[in-house]
């Protein structure tokens, strides 16, 4: 076994903002760089927060650009990539797209259920066949544009998104998988079902890696890595919820959990960075408000620095380099 992986998980902008914070904390109190982990897994916002680290860009630079303060050299590479501004999406509605009627599903579903039926998970199903939400990615991204052309990073970069025919999870970059551009895996990935358009990519059509999965955290059992730290900005409470926004996070902490406990069960470590009643205030329930950004880095920043520092995860991040020892 060998080397640190690095999971960032879905979430919106407002799932970005939560990884700058908890990733620049991971830098600033714990002396570690989140840019030399060994294979990075994105999924939706965690796909761009992947590649802008796979870019050079230090996490550090990502919390500043995210609050608008002055970057250094480093860092001004995310102006070329993310502009000035961080873009502004109509609010995002869970009712809406439940409102939604999903298309019928294709042949290669059919046949899958009809062969493995024990494999069907119907919310997956249900959200891959959701009708085309009315947003195109690619013009709403600049980042899209500016990658556009560019090559995969040499440093594993693993993408996440969901093939609609079949609902199956396709991971890009990761060997073995479909060779596409760069742009349209980060597209694919951040295609929110009934919120953005599907992403053609060849023959198939892809949607949001979060539909298979918040964080697709147990992709790297097969790569026996040391440690794998795990942001999951999507993960709630463990109580039962009152609402529909607290069934989502109800539901994306279940099944961080149960991918943590495959990778613990494999022999690698895990730690996990989930928000806390602080964060999940600043975070509210709009995925794609950015008027709220600033307080979601700094809270994300300070509990998981609180978080880093208890006994048992600092002896955890030191035995394999991801603490300062004391």
């Amino acid at each position: 076994m060998s080397g640190v992986g690095l999971v960032l998980g879905a979430g919106g902008v407002v799932g970005q903002a939560y990884h700058a914070g908890v990733l620049a904390a991971l830098e600033h109190d714990c002396g570690w760089d989140p840019r030399t982990a060994q294979v990075i897994v994105g999924t939706s916002a965690g796909s761009i927060t992947g590649t802008l680290l796979r870019a050079n860009v230090p996490a550090s630079e990502l919390a500043a650009w995210t609050v608008r303060a002055p970057l250094t050299t480093e860092g001004r590479v995310l102006h070329q990539m993310l502009g000035t501004e961080i873009p502004e999406f109509e609010p995002f509605r869970l009712m809406h797209l439940l409102r939604l009627a999903p298309n019928l599903p294709g042949w290669e579903m059919l046949r899958n259920v009809a062969i493995r039926p024990w494999n069907l998970r119907p919310m997956v199903a249900a959200l891959a066949l959701l009708a085309p939400g009315r947003f195109d990615i690619a013009t709403r991204l600049a980042m899209l544009q500016e990658v556009e052309g560019q090559t995969w990073p040499q440093r594993d970069l693993w993408i996440c998104a969901v093939r609609r025919s079949d609902g199956r999870r396709v991971v890009f970059g990761r060997p073995g998988s479909p060779d596409v551009p760069l742009h349209l895996a980060i597209a694919a990935s951040c295609a929110v079902p009934g919120y953005f358009a599907p992403v053609r990519i060849d023959d198939h059509t892809y949607v949001d890696g979060g539909a298979h999965s918040p964080t697709n955290a147990a992709i790297l059992r097969p790569r026996a890595l040391d440690l794998v730290i795990v942001v999951s900005p999507m993960s709630g409470p463990a109580r039962l919820p009152t609402d529909l926004y607290g069934a989502s996070r109800w539901h994306a902490a279940r099944v961080a959990r149960r991918e943590v406990k495959a990778l613990r069960e494999s022999g690698t470590a895990v730690v996990v960075f989930r928000p806390g009643r602080a964060e999940q205030e600043a975070i509210g329930n709009n995925f794609m408000a950015r008027d709220r950004v600033d307080q979601i880095v700094q809270e994300a920043f300070l509990g998981a620095g609180s978080f880093a520092a208890k006994p048992e995860i600092r002896r955890l991040l030191a035995t394999y380099g991801v603490q300062r020892r004391p």
